[in-house]
């Protein structure tokens, strides 16, 4: 299955997207507690902003909503070494291929060609198969399968406005509570709040807890470079809706549930599976690029960060709780001292008026 569904305006330009953020706004580090961050609601039909904390969560749902999460785990994808010509490398795994095989992006002062050699870690050796564009396909010669390699010589790909190492503490941190499928570069941010206290409280109320998958890949952290964002070409990412998250969903649209989606990659997914107009188990690649008059077709809610500028990801929450809304929002998480992106706080969106499917 392949899901592509874009809601373009070709009026909007890049222009509209662009803001300033302090440096200092731009989390470090994770809050001392997971489920202790701020949190800014905003009414999307009204443009209402609410000052309020994650833990305020629950008041926002009842019994019967359904609150979907991407179940995707974060690899040890970056890995380090030389080329067989000795000058230095840095290697970012960006899908596994199979069990030997990988595309990935390389960092080098020369770009290595197809055939030529890489020893990673002191440990492994690596064959350039192909380059397509940025992408590599790499062969790792070593009897351990791709996974175990780099569970064991990898390390936690930070975001590189996070401008310091990986620690033990953000193996722990920079992974949901609740991940299972390996295969993202990046965490899907905006689970990071839930604790096990705040996913209890929820099943306790009678929310139903659903999950997808939609693995994370670099393109997340890419600005848009074109000005007019039709011209924008959205990377491609793995996703599945399994059959038992469309019936819960079914299932509570049928009494009046309303559906959470959290973070942009969950909303994704379900709205991927959804492209032909009917939600549906799906499996298979997306590269649905969501922006302002996009017509959604699956959520009501998001529970996202804050996201970087000129990023598909601050066009899509434009898209779903409205353009001049989301700039107000910004400006008012700025002035109010917010941290802004994968460490940061979050920020809870209504879903605005004329955002909905038709029928």
């Amino acid at each position: 299955m392949c899901a592509r569904a874009t809601g373009i305006i070709p009026a909007v330009k890049i222009q509209d997207f662009d803001f300033d953020i302090p440096p200092e706004l731009i989390a470090q580090f994770p809050a001392e507690q997971r489920a202790s961050s701020r949190m800014l609601h905003l009414e999307g039909s009204s443009g209402v902003l609410r000052d309020g904390w994650f833990a305020d969560l629950p008041s926002y749902l009842r019994a019967g909503d359904v609150v979907v999460f991407n179940d995707t785990r974060v690899m040890k994808a970056r890995l380090y070494g030389v080329r067989e010509t000795g000058g230095r490398v840095e290697v970012m795994v960006e899908r596994i291929l199979d069990a030997q095989c990988a595309q990935a992006v390389i960092r080098a002062s020369h770009a290595p060609k197809p055939g030529s050699r890489l020893f990673l870690c002191d440990a492994i050796e690596v064959t350039v198969v192909d380059r397509d564009h940025d992408l590599y396909t790499l062969r790792f010669e070593h009897e351990s399968t791709l996974i175990d390699l780099l569970e064991r010589y990898g390390t936690l790909p930070l975001p590189r406005y996070i401008l310091r190492s990986a620690t033990k503490t953000d193996e722990a941190r920079y992974q949901t509570i609740y991940a299972k499928q390996a295969g993202a570069v990046a965490a899907p941010t905006a689970g990071l709040h839930f604790d096990e206290n705040m996913l209890m409280t929820l099943r306790e109320m009678g929310v139903v807890i659903a999950n997808v998958t939609l693995h994370v890949g670099l393109g997340t952290f890419q600005p848009v470079r074109v000005e007019n964002i039709a011209d924008h070409s959205m990377h491609r990412e793995i996703f599945d809706v399994p059959a038992e998250t469309v019936e819960a969903i079914k299932c509570a649209k049928a009494i009046g549930g309303r559906v959470l989606a959290v973070g942009t990659t969950s909303l994704r997914a379900l709205e991927a599976a959804a492209a032909d107009g009917e939600l549906k188990p799906g499996h298979g690649e997306t590269d649905i690029f969501i922006t302002p008059g996009y017509r959604f077709r699956v959520v009501e809610r998001l529970l996202t960060n804050f996201h970087l500028p000129r990023s598909t990801l601050l066009m899509l929450v434009s898209a779903f709780g409205g353009t001049e809304n989301i700039r107000r929002a910004y400006q008012h998480a700025i002035k109010g001292r917010y941290r802004f992106f994968s460490y940061g706080d979050a920020m809870l969106i209504e879903r605005g008026a004329g955002c909905a499917q038709p029928g």
